[in-house]
């Protein structure tokens, strides 16, 4: 369940980053406050009249400035009336007036930010119309001086150097004007008149950001009041809004809230952030072809020391194949699902690795989720049908051969390959280890080579461990989006943290596979996904089944035996090729 606390200015519902950083203050919903900072791009279909904006103000400046206007109002005075003494002991005008000019200027550039409204308001509650604003009252301010230094300046190439400053902050200005007829705050007295009985109960409103929080009650099923009432609430506004209906808690009583927000503001974070340009698809053919190597690169790995290319493409073509099998089904699985729920999805971006050829594949949602059924429904599509056709693939090869360990197109898997890897475990597990416990090479093995494995138990094999690493409840992995439709944020953030950390510990512990996606997870995939529109609808139990079957499916394939038992040393190379 999502509630209001829970759910950051970062990310609810407008994750816009300007250029202006307000200190270190990160403004979150009305409810609370933590540290960081406001930072937003303005890029977008109006970035021709929102260029980045820039705030040097810090908040323990502000509160330096207000604390300061009165303690040190005599030293200030003191300072201003201060008259230079000549050489003789008699004061001289100059100074004097150097000094007096000086101090003025100080006083300037030190703004009595207590005083300013237009500096409090966007304090109070953060908004691109009173960032606006306060970027025009800069421009104004810069203006002025610009100003008065031009009419007392007597060098031509100063007044010069003025006059192109004075041009490029009007342009500015008009820049700003224009920008501020496309993003005004929504009047929340015309909305209130939107909200009844007929569909959602507003008992009270509170600004946030541009638009506003309506405290109340459902009084029909969401599906009937969302476009009905998005339909009212534009017509009011003259321009269209959206909606989020979710949950606040307070004092331990659960409400219902409806957050309205203009809708040019969402499109603009949504193009701040899209991949779907030139250089997102650019980047995701790049990915592709280097997974494409280092999945070829692996793969030839496992082959035995005397392999020729013969061997190579009889050996590595059903891996090869079967690898590439299993990101195109739940590639199409993802695409049709999101398709179904009408949420557009970024360029795929694969994970190469050296170690398991690829490590998943990787997509932005660029359109708002409808519900947290699709927040669920989507990354279940991959993750399943990534488990079911590595499922078929080792099945087949099983079937086809008696066994996994393969026939004359075996691969080999040497015993470096699960050292200090407890994430493989699985896969030693299915195919068997090299020797027994007294270190005797068992009759399945090839001693000096290792364990041999079918091509396509291999691919399927792997397959089912890629999947269950991006099954981690860690960000905004597959698992981490599961975890934030079951549980809600809050819980999903405490389970993100908990993976970080064990992550962390298994790869402090030697384990290079563990460093390498934690580090991933954490930061290229941390964070939390946009809530959907509707919070407030629960998954059903049939859904929350399937997570924990998902969850089990994991946690079994990762940890199959209570995260294995392996040498210590992780010095040697997991695909050495000497003596073993």
């Amino acid at each position: 369940m999502a509630t209001l606390s829970a759910l950051s200015y970062s990310s609810i519902p407008y994750r816009y980053r300007y250029s202006c950083r307000c200190g270190r203050s990160l403004f979150v919903f009305p409810l609370s406050h933590r540290n960081g900072h406001l930072s937003v791009s303005l890029r977008s279909k109006h970035a021709s009249l929102l260029k980045p904006l820039n705030c040097s103000l810090k908040q323990d400046d502000y509160q330096h400035q207000t604390h300061s206007a009165d303690s040190n109002s005599d030293s200030d005075s003191d300072s201003a009336t201060a008259v230079a003494v000549s050489p003789d002991g008699n004061p001289t005008n100059e100074s004097h007036k150097e000094e007096d000019g000086e101090q003025k200027e100080k006083q300037e550039q030190e703004t009595d930010w207590k005083t300013d409204e237009e500096f409090k308001k966007f304090m109070g509650n953060p908004s691109i119309e009173a960032a606006i604003k306060l970027e025009k009252k800069r421009a104004d301010t810069k203006l002025k001086q610009l100003s008065r230094e031009s009419s007392g300046a007597t060098n031509p190439l100063v007044a010069l150097l003025n006059t192109l400053r004075r041009d490029t902050l009007t342009k500015e200005k008009e820049r700003l004007e224009k920008a501020e007829q496309t993003f005004r705050a929504l009047d929340l007295n015309k909305l209130k008149s939107c909200f009844g009985f007929d569909t959602f109960f507003a008992t009270d409103v509170r600004r946030f950001g541009d638009g506003g929080i309506f405290i109340g009650n459902l009084r029909r099923p969401i599906d009937e009041v969302i476009p009905r009432l998005e339909k009212k609430l534009s017509d009011a506004a003259g321009r269209e809004v959206v909606l989020w209906f979710m949950e606040e808690k307070t004092n331990d009583i659960t409400k219902q809230a409806c957050v309205v927000q203009p809708k040019a503001e969402i499109d603009l974070q949504f193009e701040s952030t899209k991949l779907s340009n030139p250089l997102g698809y650019l980047s995701a053919i790049a990915l592709s072809v280097t997974t494409v190597g280092t999945i070829a690169l692996m793969s030839g790995f496992f082959l035995k020391p005397d392999a020729t290319l013969d061997d190579y493409i009889a050996n590595v073509a059903p891996l090869f194949g079967g690898f590439l099998s299993i990101l195109g089904v739940s590639e199409i699985a993802t695409r049709v699902t999101a398709a179904r729920y009408g949420v557009k999805l970024s360029p795929s971006f694969l994970v190469p690795s050296n170690w398991t050829g690829c490590l998943g594949v990787m997509n932005n949602y660029e359109s708002l989720l409808p519900n947290k059924k699709a927040l669920f429904d989507i990354p279940v599509a991959r993750t399943a049908s990534a488990y079911l056709t590595s499922l078929v693939l080792a099945v087949a090869a099983f079937v086809a051969d008696g066994s996994f360990n393969g026939g004359e197109n075996a691969l080999y898997i040497r015993p470096q390959f699960f050292y200090n890897n407890p994430l493989l475990s699985f896969i030693q597990l299915v195919i068997g280890p090299y020797t027994d416990d007294l270190g005797n090479v068992l009759p399945y093995a090839v001693e000096g080579v290792g364990v041999p494995v079918d091509p396509l138990a291999f691919a399927g094999l792997l397959g089912m461990v890629v999947t269950s690493l991006n099954l981690l409840p860690c960000g905004r992995l597959e698992g981490g989006r599961i975890a934030q439709a079951m549980f809600g944020r809050s819980t999903a953030a405490i389970l993100s943290f908990g993976t970080s950390l064990l992550l962390g510990i298994g790869g402090l512990s030697g384990s290079v596979l563990c460093l390498a996606w934690g580090l991933f997870a954490t930061f290229l995939r941390g964070g939390e996904e946009m809530p959907a529109k509707d919070e407030i609808t629960p998954l059903g139990e049939s859904r929350f089944a399937w997570g924990i079957v998902l969850a089990l499916i994991s946690f079994l394939t990762l940890f199959p035996n209570g995260g294995g038992t392996f040498s210590s040393s992780f010095l040697s190379a997991p695909f050495f090729r000497g003596d073993i």
